[in-house]
């Protein structure tokens, strides 16, 4: 997005009151579904009034929404200003100046296609069940991988109770091999190279009865037949270190099916935690958290 449009938005980022911040915002960095966008979908996702959106809109120099969207229409010029021209584009500019990030988006998006696949396959739906349904659910990760074994149990605590990380620090791992291992699942996040400990946790878990679910790249050659399900993601782009985006792509597909699974009860999960978050430490803007 270019042109005055941009500088009204921008200006707004300063100047605004908190409402019209929040809108100038997610149009800047969401330009590209405002087309689908109606002032009542929009203030739903801002978590503002319709007739808050209605007098931002007219505050920045446009009649209403339609009239902004129309705007921002001809900032974008005379082509569509939708993903596929802005890809072309991108794909096109790489092309001329012999720029490797083109090659990159193009893998990226190869990438992102294949962990699609993986949610429609018979182990993706095998996993959200016993997701849905263990008693308990311990997820580790090791090096690098750690931030996404972390995403993955931090969100699963939001839709579910009795999910734990493994203690990597401890160097036992009493939590999982020292319990009752009955209706208990692991899910274990690992890539290129791989540390010994992903291999020899794993190995034990499957010997005492725990199904495993390995999250890992292409060139893992010691899984296939030791875990219970082996989920392969792309990980190379071209670029300078492989990269675990299209994990943290699955794991919210993974999200996504768990919450689905577990039905309506996953409101009031959520709505708890959110509420004990509330109380202890607080969300920007909301008056009844905790006195600082």
């Amino acid at each position: 997005m270019d042109g005055p449009m941009r500088q009204r938005l921008e200006a707004c980022l300063v100047d605004g009151t908190k409402a019209d911040r929040a809108l100038a915002a997610y149009i800047l960095a969401r330009p590209e579904t405002i087309p689908f966008e109606t002032a009542a979908t929009l203030a739903e996702k801002v978590e503002v009034s319709e007739a808050t959106v209605g007098r931002f809109c007219r505050s920045i120099g446009y009649d209403n929404l339609k009239d902004l969207k129309q705007q921002l229409g001809q900032d974008f010029g005379d082509r569509p200003w939708l993903i596929a021209d802005r890809l072309r584009d991108f794909q096109a500019q790489a092309r001329q100046a012999e720029n490797p990030l083109g090659r990159s988006l193009e893998l990226e998006i190869a990438g992102l296609v294949a962990v699609y696949e993986i949610a429609q396959s018979a182990d993706f739906r095998r996993v959200v069940e016993r997701l849905t349904t263990a008693r308990r659910v311990f997820v580790c990760g090791f090096q690098t991988e750690r931030a996404m074994a972390q995403m993955f149990a931090h969100q699963l605590q939001y839709l579910r109770d009795g999910v734990q990380l493994l203690d990597l620090e401890g160097g036992h791992f009493a939590e999982l091999f020292a319990t009752d291992v009955e209706n208990t699942a692991l899910v274990l996040f690992e890539a290129r190279r791989y540390s010994r400990l992903a291999r020899v946790v794993a190995r034990e878990a499957m010997a005492v009865g725990v199904p495993v679910t390995l999250v890992t790249d292409a060139f893992c050659d010691w899984g296939r037949g030791l875990v219970s399900e082996l989920l392969v993601v792309p990980t190379e782009f071209n670029l300078f270190w492989d990269s675990t985006a299209q994990m943290a792509s699955l794991v919210n597909l993974f999200m996504n099916a768990v919450s689905i699974e577990i039905g309506p009860a996953v409101e009031a999960r959520m709505t708890k935690v959110s509420q004990l978050y509330a109380r202890f430490t607080g969300h920007t803007g909301d008056p009844s958290g905790p006195e600082s």
